[in-house]
């Protein structure tokens, strides 16, 4: 008995020491495919890289593919299985905040804020997060439109890169011919970033500056028709209304067409043809304004979250070390740290580099010219009536004729 009693407080101990051990919070981290494979198998890497530098949080993690995302994350908040921290599109933060779903990152941008590191996010990306008084999430990425040209395309046609509105129609008629095409484009999301691009771009947008819808104001509807005229010139190819992007990218891809709006990473997508692939500096409207469109991405901590102090402590881990996710993930988009766009792997890359001096400076957000973020951005975002439009404006139907009933839905959702 007496060495039973010797022997019961070391055991004791022994199991204590055992369930500290593995008294690890667990948190899990939702993401989305932000790139090709590489992308979710290097952003797995970096959360075992996490997990391993110290002992108190285990973190796992779930790529979600972008296919029904939204019902994904309605239906785990609703059932009370939010993850604790996830990536998400523009305006997934603010929406799910208006839902009581989201936990407000002040305190970590506060800290940041202190020593130093905020002033490390781009211009505006961190005050985009902000809303209701309250920062609702961490910028990632920028997204953003640029536009893109084919050097051999031009040059066969003893033309200039075009600087203002009126030289790109010029030099898209005069590269049209022969089964080649000035403009390619799409009726899909991607064809929609033109609405927003060239409305930005002549100093309009989708609201006025109390945020009212304002399609149909001077300097949007005078976009408009500049976008309808690329039909009515036959500077377009007229499959564009039918085509998905990959069409749109193919076509371009493939030398029968001089010009394309997508992302910064465009050229990268044309194989051996990259070098062929330049970049248009920022054209200036008829109204003597530059612009584009861009989205700054999310990642944000949900208030399901029953750790909440480890949760933010991960998050700012992940935002300080995700650069692999750009040079070895192959990520899309900028990241929206100065630090990181100036690594080797952007400044290195022409283009990728021209669009980040060039373009960078001059995106807003689909909010201009009201500015801020709102929760209907992100019904908006993934509305289908701008594409409905696009493809009408591709038609070549006059913009006036068409844009009330675009005004209207977009009233409606902000009345929403």
């Amino acid at each position: 008995m007496r060495n039973f009693l010797r022997i019961l407080p070391l055991a004791a101990l022994l199991a204590g020491a055992a369930s500290s051990a593995h008294a690890q919070v667990e948190l899990n981290f939702w993401d989305q495919v932000w790139g090709p494979g590489s992308y979710s198998q290097r952003a797995q890497q970096l959360v075992d890289d996490f997990n391993k530098s110290q002992d108190d949080i285990h973190v796992t993690y779930r790529s979600v593919p972008w296919a029904n995302w939204y019902e994904t994350y309605v239906t785990a908040i609703a059932s009370g299985s939010a993850p604790d921290i996830s990536t998400g599109a523009g305006f997934q933060a603010v929406q799910f905040y208006s839902m009581d779903a989201i936990y407000p990152v002040d305190d970590l941008v506060k800290e940041m804020e202190a020593n130093g590191s905020a002033k490390d996010f781009a211009p505006g990306t961190l005050e985009a997060m902000k809303y209701d008084g309250h920062y609702v999430a961490l910028p990632w990425a920028i997204d953003l439109r640029a536009l893109f040209y084919r050097k051999d395309v031009l040059e066969a046609a003893g033309q200039k890169v075009p600087t203002n509105w009126d030289e790109f129609l010029a030099v898209s008629k005069a590269v049209t011919k022969d089964g080649i095409y000035g403009v390619v484009s799409s009726g899909d999301a991607t064809g929609m970033h033109w609405i927003l691009s060239a409305m930005i771009n002549n100093g309009g947008g989708l609201f006025d500056a109390d945020r009212k819808p304002n399609l149909t104001g001077e300097k949007s509807l005078a976009a408009l028709n500049f976008l309808s005229s690329f039909a009515t010139e036959k500077v377009l190819n007229p499959a564009s209304a039918g085509y998905t992007n990959d069409d749109a990218l193919g076509s371009f891809n493939g030398g029968k067409a001089a010009f394309y709006l997508s992302s910064p990473s465009t050229a990268d997508q044309a194989g051996k043809e990259k070098d062929k692939v330049g970049v248009v500096p920022p054209l200036t409207s008829t109204s003597g304004e530059k612009g584009t469109i861009g989205w700054i991405n999310n990642i944000m901590v949900y208030k399901q979250t029953e750790h909440p102090k480890e949760t933010l402590k991960f998050l700012r881990w992940w935002s300080e070390n995700q650069k692999v996710l750009w040079t070895e993930g192959k990520a899309g988009g900028i990241p929206a740290r100065v630090s990181f766009q100036q690594d080797p792997y952007f400044t290195e890359n022409d283009q990728v580099s021209f669009v980040i001096k060039n373009y960078l400076p001059i995106v807003k957000p689909m909010s201009a010219t009201a500015g801020g973020t709102f929760p209907q951005l992100n019904e908006i975002d993934g509305d289908g009536f701008m594409m409905s439009l696009v493809q009408k404006l591709w038609q070549g139907q006059p913009a006036g004729e068409i844009v009330t009933p675009a005004q209207e839905h977009l009233q409606e959702i902000m009345e929403q």
